[in-house]
């Protein structure tokens, strides 16, 4: 969206690019609130934007690029899957069991300490939500000139 051409370096998690970060090894970064923020609000490195449309509530200094990059949102997230055929009241139990651990105080402070947003929603929501970030990063990976390759 910017039009900044950036090489990618892949790493195997964030220790290993927030250490080279730190080093100076690279010189930018994105990576997860939830991985960085700490390191961020000890001064270790310096936090330019936020990712999502609001900003965080554990950087709440630190701007959403969409401020400065107008429709600019991606957030990560974390779910739980079962293989496809999973009987649905397997999938409907594990539901309830999931969100009723997500409704504890414990969990939702712990939630709030890493700087992460509780969603709840159910398999449905969760395969729609699937289905248009991929319908989303299929338009961006096509729009970076990026090839396929094989």
């Amino acid at each position: 969206m910017a039009g900044i051409e950036m090489v990618h370096v892949p790493y195997r998690g964030s220790a290993p690019g927030l250490t080279d970060l730190m080093s100076g090894q690279i010189q930018a970064m994105f990576d997860n609130v939830t991985s960085s923020f700490a390191l961020a609000q000890a001064g270790k490195i310096r936090a330019l934007g936020v990712t999502s449309r609001e900003r965080s509530a554990v950087l709440p200094q630190v701007p959403p690029i969409a401020d400065t990059l107008p429709g600019y949102d991606t957030s990560s997230f974390y779910g739980v899957g079962v293989p496809h055929g999973t009987p649905q009241q397997v999938v409907d139990l594990l539901n309830r069991e999931i969100s009723a651990a997500l409704d504890q105080p414990a969990i939702k402070q712990r939630i709030v300490d890493l700087g992460a947003i509780e969603l709840h929603g159910d398999a449905k929501q969760f395969g729609a939500m699937l289905a248009a970030e991929t319908e989303s990063w299929r338009k961006i990976v096509e729009g970076s000139g990026v090839h396929k390759e094989g």
